[in-house]
């Protein structure tokens, strides 16, 4: 019996710990976003460390890495943005124009913070690159690859419902969020050079095109 209350002890002593560890991650993420935000996407790890209030030696301590933290904050701006994505789609019920939001949508996203948009899409500036290995915090590396399988599972979706194979919804999702992500590259890059709005809808007329063999039924094809 002693041995047994001792385990227990032990075990929640051990998700205590584990929960502290992940509210640590969690404000280290946060304190990320914020110095980011002051002093742009080439932020370094000093300036991160003194936005934690804390030191490099702690932010190492919780984060194996630079390109673990990149990761953690890919993430968190991910899942933010696909439940942009997912609230905006559910807008409509009219395949083209749940294309015509998820674009505006996405560009949004980068309008609204192109500094914070920069450092997740292109990676730390130091360190090895984010991807998909072993070293990694999380399998999936980049901002593009996150919204990339989330565009791939509402593809399918609707692949499913037009009665067609699924198979064509990994590259298409990924190809439709790459078209977008090297328009808004450039966009940004350009600074602008025309309204948001109108690139959307150029980006939606490009995609759309391809797109609206989903509600082709197999059968129906010549």
């Amino acid at each position: 019996m002693k041995s047994e209350t001792a385990t227990f002890r032990r075990d929640r002593r051990d998700s205590r710990w584990d929960e502290h560890r992940r509210a640590r991650r969690e404000q280290l993420v946060d304190a990320t976003i914020a110095a980011v935000g002051r002093h742009g996407a080439g932020v370094g790890m000093d300036e991160i460390a003194a936005a934690a209030g804390t030191s490099k030696t702690v932010v190492y301590r919780h984060f194996a890495d630079r390109t673990e933290l990149h990761v953690a904050v890919c993430a968190r701006v991910a899942g933010h943005l696909t439940a942009k994505l997912r609230e905006a789609m559910a807008s409509s019920t009219r395949p083209r124009q749940m294309v015509a939001v998820a674009v505006d949508t996405y560009l949004a996203s980068l309008e609204a913070d192109p500094e914070l948009y920069r450092f997740v899409v292109h990676g730390p500036p130091a360190g090895r690159p984010a991807g998909r290995g072993p070293g990694n915090a999380d399998p999936i590396g980049t901002l593009s690859h996150l919204v990339g399988d989330q565009a791939a599972a509402l593809v399918a979706v609707a692949l499913e419902q037009a009665g067609r194979a699924p198979s064509a919804a990994l590259p298409w999702g990924h190809g439709l969020v790459g078209l977008v992500r090297a328009a808004g590259d450039w966009w940004l890059q350009a600074d602008r050079p025309m309204p948001r709005a109108d690139l959307a809808a150029h980006l939606t007329d490009l995609a759309w095109t391809g797109l609206s063999a989903i509600g082709t039924r197999k059968e129906d094809e010549p």
